[in-house]
């Protein structure tokens, strides 16, 4: 596989049923297309197991699937295993599962799991590569599979990496030959991701890629992820992604928008809030993960590049707090900054 220069755009079903449209040089034109154009070869979906509003479900992600391999794009399925949200503040379990024993909980995500990718498989749009849960470094599935706080013990290590293996055995078993992401979110902490992955390598899961969220208003400099980076891939022998990064083109609210990074102390030092900085950001960030020692720099994702305020509110509950964070203007327009994936 090419260095993976991947887009992040579960949002843009939702988007373009709300009536969002994107555009390159004046002329609408299909997001995928553009995002091909650009020099993107890679797109990552999240799946939930049964969200409110009917979008990063199983029957819309059969949709989206057949737009990506339309265009022979790599193809990256992120399982929540939720109905919502999973990260490190939220783990939890989707609501048909939230009365089961541990043994139905590994069996559900089996089944699950497997059934997700074998109606891909059906329509020949099997992902190239899965993760088995996203941003779990406190665990997942919560409280079963937790394993931050009071429940970092090692039963619950046992019970999370139970589950995650669980997952794992379940898209191998469709095909073998499936990429499996382990995804946490400490992309510049050296410490925290070698005591997560020396835990997996206890519990002997057996996985293909490390994937790590970079954001740095959250994770630390550019230098603290190329430290990270060196460091995992000398200690283990496996392919790193940094499946989630990105970086404001502004950070101006006078339009009264709310965006998650809006101050000067929240940017990098070095990268304005402004088009210009972002690719400077993006090709910075693209040649610091090539750099990886022993060539395991697997490449990168954006997210999310194309979530533009088409909408004021999502139907996961969220607002527009994102749209200074894409590669795309409020109005759907590409912006300059994506040249920077083909310099």
């Amino acid at each position: 596989m090419p260095f993976i220069q991947g887009m992040d755009i579960s949002f843009v079903d939702e988007i373009e049923c709300a009536g969002g449209t994107y555009e390159v040089n004046g002329m609408q034109e299909d997001v995928l297309v553009i995002m091909k154009n650009s020099g993107v070869n890679a797109v990552r979906l999240r799946i939930w197991n049964d969200p409110a509003g009917g979008f990063c479900n199983l029957e819309r992600t059969l949709v989206m699937a057949r737009r990506i391999k339309a265009l022979d794009m790599h193809f990256l399925l992120d399982f929540h295993y939720s109905d919502k949200w999973a990260d490190p503040a939220q783990q939890w379990k989707p609501q048909a599962w939230e009365n089961a024993s541990f043994e139905e909980l590994t069996e559900a995500i089996y089944a699950y799991t497997k059934h997700v990718l074998t109606e891909l498989d059906n329509q020949n749009t099997l992902p190239d590569m899965v993760q088995i849960g996203n941003e779990i470094t406190p665990g997942m599935l919560w409280p079963d599979g937790k394993v931050d706080g009071d429940f970092n013990t090692d039963e619950q290590w046992r019970k999370f990496t139970e589950l995650v293996k669980s997952g794992i055995a379940a898209a191998k078993s469709v095909s073998p030959s499936i990429n499996v992401m382990i995804h946490i979110d400490r992309g510049g902490d050296v410490d925290a991701s070698l005591r997560f992955f020396e835990k997996f390598e206890q519990y002997e899961v057996t996985f293909d890629t490390i994937g790590l969220s970079f954001y740095p208003w959250w994770h630390g400099t550019l230098e603290s992820l190329r430290r990270n980076l060196a460091e995992l891939a000398v200690r283990f022998d496996k392919d790193i992604n940094v499946v989630e990064t990105a970086y404001p083109w502004t950070i101006d609210t006078s339009e009264g928008r709310a965006f998650i990074v809006d101050k000067e102390d929240q940017l990098h030092n070095g990268y304005p809030a402004a088009v210009e900085g972002q690719a400077q950001y993006l090709k910075d960030i693209i040649a610091l993960i090539k750099e990886t020692p022993n060539r395991r720099g697997a490449g990168f994702y954006w997210w999310e590049p194309a979530w533009i305020p088409s909408k004021e509110e999502w139907s996961v509950g969220h607002a527009n707090n994102w749209s200074n964070l894409t590669l795309f203007d409020y109005e759907g327009r590409r912006l300059s900054s994506m040249n920077a994936l083909s310099e």
